[in-house]
């Protein structure tokens, strides 16, 4: 029962090394957080750690409806009172920071928002809208200057919900296809400047995100997640320097001092085939090496020999995805061996408390 110790991450003192992974759950109505998210986090507070929903910097990073932001006061007064709910609770929560980049329609955006990538690369594919599914935006390629306003949407967001909304600390995302994941895939990044070439082109736009990041706030305030052979969102899942980029990636970030690296297993639902497990394990364990510091990863764990399975192969924190949905006492129905309930896929996304927060405790 080793996922059910504590675990010093930082300076937090986290009940159990369970972490409630990040799930878009649209919500966020007019992207404000509200009472009924505030809610929802507070129900799964005894996880050891809460990384919430991906939320946006900036009006340019909001490619899906009622996602939430931190950028503006409405929504870092939301946030503190998700934060304040998880605290009450004995909870610790960091803001996942999630900038949509190309992965994004008009008619998912704020009047005057722009979607904007490493190229000028349309992704392939649809994204789901408010009046059904839409082809991606053709986005703008990114100027120096849209770099570093970029970054410093991200540096503002970051001080914002550490110093006003009270949060316990921010996961830069740089997993999925999303705007840092840009850079890094040679996919959608086919830039010849200081962002693009070379692996550390094209991991430099992330690194120095971070880097003013925890400057700002701290690094022991910043973790971050990635996706190596991540096939989401028409990404490459596999290129020949797939392994030294994440490597090289996860010495600049030791560089740093982030408080974790956080790396997502790619399964068969993101088209990734079960002959790449081995590869995947062994370069999850050169990035621990490389990093030697805490590491956050999972792979359909819903039972205290999964958890622990995870830890066993040499990681620190084990995250769980969708069975959090559905048992927000999930680290209560491990420790009393309780049935887990299976969550509806029909109301993943939606407006209201049905699939969110109704379901039951045990």
């Amino acid at each position: 029962m080793n996922s059910l110790k504590s675990y010093q991450l930082g300076g937090l003192q986290l009940n159990n090394k369970i972490v409630m992974a990040p799930m878009t759950r649209t919500r966020a109505t007019n992207y404000i957080p509200n009472e009924l998210i505030a809610k929802y986090y507070e129900q799964r507070a005894s996880a050891g750690l809460i990384i919430t929903e991906g939320t946006s910097p900036s009006a340019n990073g909001l490619g899906y409806p009622r996602i939430p932001g931190a950028y503006s006061d409405e929504q870092i007064k939301g946030w503190k009172q998700v934060a304040d709910a998880v605290h009450t609770k004995g909870g610790k929560i960091f803001v996942q920071i999630m900038h949509t980049g190309r992965v994004s329609a008009q008619i998912n955006m704020p009047k005057g928002a722009t979607i904007m990538a490493p190229s000028a690369i349309q992704a392939a594919g649809q994204i789901f809208s408010e009046t059904g599914m839409k082809d991606h935006g053709m986005p703008k390629k990114m100027t120096k200057d849209d770099i570093l306003k970029t970054q410093d949407e991200f540096v503002n967001a970051s001080e914002r919900l550490i110093n006003e909304a009270g949060i316990d600390g921010v996961e830069l995302h740089a997993a999925n296809g999303y705007l840092m994941d840009q850079f890094i895939n040679p996919k959608s990044n086919q830039r010849t400047d200081d962002y693009g070439g070379s692996v550390e082109n094209h991991n430099r736009f992330v690194v120095e995100t971070a880097q003013k990041v925890a400057d700002k706030i701290g690094a022991n305030k910043v973790g971050i997640r990635i996706s190596p052979f991540g096939a989401f969102n028409d990404l490459q899942s596999d290129y020949t320097e797939v392994e030294e980029t994440f490597i090289s990636l996860a010495k600049a970030l030791k560089e740093i001092g982030l408080v974790y690296m956080h790396i997502v297993v790619q399964e068969d639902s993101f088209g990734v085939e079960n002959a790449r497990t081995d590869r995947q394990l062994d370069l999850r364990k050169a990035i621990k090496n490389a990093f030697e510091g805490t590491i956050i990863t999972g792979g359909n764990v819903s039972t205290i020999a999964t958890a622990d399975a995870v830890l066993e192969d040499g990681f620190d924190l084990a995250y769980v995805g969708r069975p959090y949905i559905s048992n927000p006492d999930f680290v209560e129905r491990l420790k009393n061996n309780i049935e887990l309930q299976a969550p509806n896929p029909e109301t993943f996304f939606g407006v209201d408390a049905v699939g969110f927060t109704d379901y039951a405790f045990a």
